[in-house]
């Protein structure tokens, strides 16, 4: 596995290790937000939103954009694409399994006719 894919993959599950930003990336998966709707529904300060945005920034799972009716007011939107980098490892990991039980099923299946 590549070293930065790795690491892409280390930062999403870094980021979604924390419930309060898994409850986040719930939220802005229905809708775009601003920070303090964000607080307020998941009972944290702002200063503390803040620092999850943050990472969630930094993974790439969620991006900002300023408001058009209010410059100074950020709206956060979930990057879906940024789960992708997950989903593909997950699949690739799981196609492994998938060979590996395979190949074990033929193991006990040879065995049982000896």
């Amino acid at each position: 596995m590549k070293k930065h894919y790795r690491a892409r993959v280390d930062r999403v599950f870094n980021a979604l290790a924390d419930p309060t930003r898994r409850s986040v990336v719930e939220l802005l998966g229905s809708q775009p937000r601003r920070a303090g709707e964000l607080a307020t529904a998941t009972r944290t300060s702002p200063p503390t939103m803040s620092r999850h945005l943050r990472v969630l920034l930094d993974a790439g799972i969620a991006t900002d954009e300023r408001s058009k009716e209010d410059a100074r007011a950020r709206v956060f939107r979930l990057r879906p694409e940024s789960i992708q980098t997950v989903n593909d490892w997950l699949e690739r990991l799981q196609k492994e399994w998938d060979t590996q039980l395979r190949s074990f099923k033929r193991h006990v299946e040879q065995r049982k006719k000896k």
